[in-house]
């Protein structure tokens, strides 16, 4: 149970990671008169997810590999 609590708090983390990534990306590659728009909706429905599923499975599959599966 502690180490599906904690993969829930780093996938948090890693959630708000992707959104500042995805908001730094668009802001820096788009070409788009809606910069702002599009930054935000990129950062909060793309890469914020897929960032939290990502941190999720690598804490997961972290600390069942250090701890031995507790």
């Amino acid at each position: 149970m502690k180490t599906a609590l904690l993969a829930v708090l780093f996938s948090a983390g890693g959630y708000a990671l992707g959104v500042a990534a995805g908001i730094a990306l668009i802001h820096l590659i788009s070409t788009k008169q809606d910069k702002s728009v599009e930054a935000v909706m990129t950062g909060f429905f793309f890469t914020g997810p897929l960032m939290a599923v990502l941190v999720f499975i690598g804490s997961l599959v972290y600390f069942w590999t250090t701890k031995g599966g507790q």
